[in-house]
């Protein structure tokens, strides 16, 4: 894996010490690129402080477009052009509740929070960096999806499994329009991960798959770091599926 020194790399919905965005994050730094992490509250500055000198951290809520472009100008000024972006922000939000609901009982409000936290963001964080990236001819998107929604589904998350294969469309389209300018933009699509957010009946259904556990963030950082590397200059529009091949089995 190379391309990564000096470059500039934002990775959203870091917040977490024990999520997959700060998994990545850390992967990233150590692998030589300068990382900005961002969060909706001030605990990112501890993940900012733990990846050491040259990195940085940005308190932002991506679901508002301005607060995007605020963040990446911000960005550039501090550390530089983005030329790696990883959109892992959605599922949850810290502070606000997030109730399973059968789409029969799915309000607007609901509808659209699952919509702007899990795609809307990403949306907004690849409008915002392509112009660096298109005048710089190189840039690596990586846009943190999902088995759920375009492979597999789950009662009463139908909001959420929209979103997510939305991502993936949006993955595609990005790619296509900008694959001339040496431009990625791949999906990784997780499985159950253990996170600091899993709970105890996702744990449980990791234990179930075939792997007989739960991934852990590290292992989708692997994946993310493959994709964001130079190495992966003809990836372009991929899914790739990081679920311990829990999605392929049809016995069940």
């Amino acid at each position: 894996m190379n391309g990564f020194r000096d470059r500039i790399a934002i990775v959203t919905g870091a917040g977490s010490e024990e999520g997959i965005g700060f998994a990545v994050a850390r992967a990233l730094a150590e692998a030589g690129a300068r990382v900005a992490v961002t969060a909706t509250t001030e605990r990112i500055f501890d993940r900012a402080a733990e990846l050491g000198p040259g990195h940085a951290g940005f308190i932002a809520d991506l679901t508002d477009a301005g607060a995007a472009n605020r963040l990446v100008a911000e960005v550039t000024e501090r550390l530089g052009p983005p030329a790696i972006l990883v959109n892992n922000a959605g599922m949850v939000q810290t502070g606000r509740t997030h109730r399973l609901r059968r789409i029969e009982a799915t309000g607007d409000e609901d509808w659209r929070r699952d919509l702007d936290l899990n795609v809307t963001t990403a949306f907004h964080m690849i409008r915002a960096t392509l112009p660096a990236m298109q005048a710089a001819g190189y840039g690596r998107i990586v846009n943190v999806a999902s088995v759920t929604g375009p492979v597999v589904a789950i009662e009463k998350a139908a909001g959420y499994g929209a979103a997510k294969a939305a991502m993936c469309g949006l993955t595609r389209g990005v790619a296509l329009e900008n694959a001339r300018h040496r431009i990625t933009c791949n999906a990784v699509l997780p499985g159950w991960i253990a996170t600091g957010s899993s709970s105890k009946a996702e744990i449980a259904a990791g234990r179930r798959s075939p792997t007989g556990r739960p991934g852990t963030p590290g292992e989708v950082a692997a994946c993310c770091l493959f994709l964001a590397s130079a190495g992966a200059s003809y990836v372009n529009g991929a899914m790739l599926v990081v679920d311990g091949a829990n999605s392929i089995v049809e016995m069940k």
